[in-house]
């Protein structure tokens, strides 16, 4: 429009227009006014009824008042494996809702570096994850991305000690008094973040596959026609396709994957829409894992599993040269929270933890080792191959009977020793975090 009509009053802008910067001189543009979305308000948990703090109750299954009884379901759906799943696109991401819905705290822990996000009412100063006190508190940004579901906690706080204490009474090469002597202050209720991931994978594979066929050879040593196995190699290729529904990758770097995976399997059927009221006087984690990288890790596990259903394409067990190209097609993600206990307890002036399922009260963790019985243990397990082996050295030297002592004993050592290397690697993932 030319600045002589707006000069002259001949035109004025329609409703919900502004002047917008021009970029050729004597013409102005008008453009509509910028809507300002309203600020979405946090949700509070006072009790309608007394005015006290209100929590997530598990044996209510809603926001409880602990002084007058108030209960509140939560107004939300259980939605399980329906639960909507987002395609690998920046729309969605932008489209994605920020913050928890709920005015919360960030917790810092300046020992193990985690993040935790506290409900308002709450007074710790401990990090469930380590133990320790050495933590700030600040105001929770809310940038973070909002989960979309969430698997609500079942078991109820109370049993927690309880279903610990049973996990760490288990298994004789830990000390005897480790049930007793271990101190369990308290479980913290934390939602840790997940992603789940769906793709439809076609895997190509190629390789060298051997086949058996017997065939008869003379002996020359023993003068006799003989049998033996003979491998026939030659190349093959073939194509094997897979669907992957909601594989996992935890969201959370500050928590021990190797405790996590020993807390599966979840059941997603009773994920349910995300709502603030299940936060109510929980924790929660942010992500520190984000969906890149995550998708990275996922697709890793993928592959994995590509390739063990090429291998078991191929009709023999033996194989060589093995290669394989997996294609991904359809992927899809979500990001959900799912319950879990944690705690950190000390024995002998050390630290470990320990994770209780929220969902199903399976207990997994970091258990001290008495390493004086896994050292017996692997002794008497390799002792009968060596005694034996050693008893018919002296036979075998004079040309006797030694021969079959010491065949027995050395298959009685290889039998020790792998059983040994067994026992050995589950005491070190018994400490292992």
């Amino acid at each position: 429009m030319d600045n002589s009509e707006t000069r002259s009053g001949a035109w004025t802008p329609p409703p919900g227009y502004q002047q917008a910067p021009s970029a050729v001189d004597g013409i102005v543009i008008y453009a509509p006014q910028e809507v300002q979305a309203p600020a979405e308000r946090p949700a509070t948990f006072k009790c309608p009824q007394c005015g006290a703090t209100t929590h997530y109750d598990v044996a209510a299954g809603g926001v409880a008042c602990e002084y007058c009884g108030y209960t509140a379901t939560p107004k939300t759906e259980q939605v399980g494996r329906r639960a909507q799943e987002f395609e690998f696109t920046l729309e969605t991401w932008q489209q994605a809702e920020q913050g928890w819905g709920v005015e919360r705290r960030l917790m810092h822990c300046d020992s193990c570096g985690a993040n935790l996000s506290l409900d308002e009412s709450t007074l710790t100063v401990t990090c469930p994850f380590c133990a320790s006190n050495k933590v700030t508190i600040r105001t929770s940004p809310g940038d973070e991305l909002r989960p979309r579901f969430l698997v609500p906690f079942k078991i109820q706080p109370g049993t927690t000690r309880k279903l610990a204490s049973e996990w760490l009474g288990r298994g004789w090469y830990h000390p005897a008094e480790l049930n007793a002597s271990a101190i369990i202050d308290r479980f913290t209720g934390v939602y840790l973040p997940f992603w789940t991931f769906d793709s439809e994978i076609t895997a190509n594979w190629r390789a060298q596959v051997g086949y058996e066929r017997q065939e008869r050879h003379y002996d020359p040593g023993s003068k006799q026609w003989r049998t033996r196995t003979v491998i026939d190699w030659r190349w093959e290729q073939g194509s094997v396709s897979l669907s992957i529904d909601d594989l996992m990758v935890s969201g959370s770097s500050r928590t021990s994957r190797l405790i996590l995976e020993r807390l599966y399997p979840y059941d997603l059927e009773a994920l349910v829409a995300y709502a603030p009221d299940f936060l109510a006087g929980w924790n929660a984690q942010a992500y520190d894992v984000t969906l890149p990288d995550a998708w990275e890790t996922g697709k890793t596990a993928m592959r994995e599993r590509a390739k063990e259903a090429c291998y078991e394409d191929i009709p023999t067990h033996h194989v060589r040269n093995f290669s394989m190209l997996a294609d991904f097609s359809d992927e899809v993600w979500r990001y959900i929270l799912l319950p879990v206990y944690v705690a950190a307890y000390r024995f002998e002036n050390e630290t470990f933890q320990v994770m209780v399922n929220g969902q199903t009260g399976a207990v997994a963790g970091q258990k001290p080792v008495a390493w004086w019985k896994i050292w017996l243990a692997i002794a008497a397990m390799l002792a009968p191959g060596v005694i034996i082996a050693l008893l018919g050295l002296p036979f075998l030297l004079l040309g006797g009977a030694g021969a079959i002592f010491f065949v027995i004993g050395f298959a009685l050592l290889i039998a020790g020793g792998v059983l040994s290397v067994g026992l050995y690697r589950r005491a070190v993932a018994s400490e292992a975090a």
